[in-house]
């Protein structure tokens, strides 16, 4: 199957070909895809990061594209020139988006024809950021949406996702794939780095006390105690943990 590349902003991937069907997921802007079928002006795909299969809009795709650089702020803005002005479109590029290079200047790379990206919002492809919690708090009070993954919304998976994303590794999209995948830390005891999975929630704790998450019930990404995180989900959602596990470990 031919390989694609997605070049708008971002999108929701549907369960279904229609608007009003439940989101699944997003997929960014430089995002390569396969189209399994199409339908009615929508096209069935497989993402190739995670293997997410879903519905989006069918639109004119690009067939090559070879990123060099991604974006490390949580939204940036595009940029048109008009008379060797630069000025700011609505759109913006997400955090962990991969671009190629047109052109540049002094402060601005060129992505696509007359769009254009400061440079002070890129790292290289190759750039890791071993830092996790520094990734994770870039989301603190985004809104908590089902299906999202950028600071226009996003949900509990999708924070732990993303940091593995921007960083070119795998890591599955879903909750329940995500218990699957990830290894078993034998103690108990609460540290830096571990992630706590319950059936269809996840979380990261950011030292032996203080937890991280998108809690769709405080409509946001917050840090909460862990010991009260813990309390409080099983008491309102009757939940008790799955796996605890570390995301040093991957």
């Amino acid at each position: 199957m031919k390989n694609n590349f997605f070049n708008s902003p971002v999108t929701n991937i549907n369960f279904k070909p229609k608007l009003n069907s439940e989101v699944l997921s997003q997929i960014l802007y430089g995002e390569k895809f396969v189209i399994l079928s199409k339908k009615k002006g929508w096209v069935k795909i497989k993402t190739y990061f995670d293997n997410y299969i879903g519905y989006i809009k069918e639109q004119k795709f690009r067939a090559k594209f070879k990123p060099q650089l991604k974006i490390f702020k949580l939204k940036s803005k595009i940029f048109v020139k008009k008379k060797k002005k630069f000025s700011p479109s609505k759109n913006f590029l997400y955090f962990a988006s991969g671009i190629s290079v047109l052109n540049t200047n002094k402060k601005f790379i060129e992505f696509e024809k007359n769009k254009w990206i400061k440079k002070k919002d890129l790292k290289s492809l190759d750039h890791i950021e071993k830092n996790y919690k520094k990734v994770l708090k870039l989301f603190l009070n985004t809104r908590y949406l089902w299906g999202g993954k950028s600071i226009d919304g996003i949900d509990c998976s999708a924070l732990i996702q993303l940091f593995f994303k921007y960083n070119r590794k795998f890591f599955p999209r879903d909750t329940k794939d995500q218990i699957k995948y990830c290894k078993k830390k034998i103690t108990k005891k609460f540290t830096d780095g571990d992630i706590i999975f319950w059936k269809g929630h996840v979380g990261l704790c950011l030292d032996k006390k203080k937890f991280i998450h998108a809690y769709g019930p405080r409509k946001k990404v917050l840090i909460m105690p862990i010991k009260q995180t813990i309390n409080l989900i099983l008491k309102t959602a009757k939940l008790e943990i799955k796996k605890i596990s570390n995301i040093k470990k991957y």
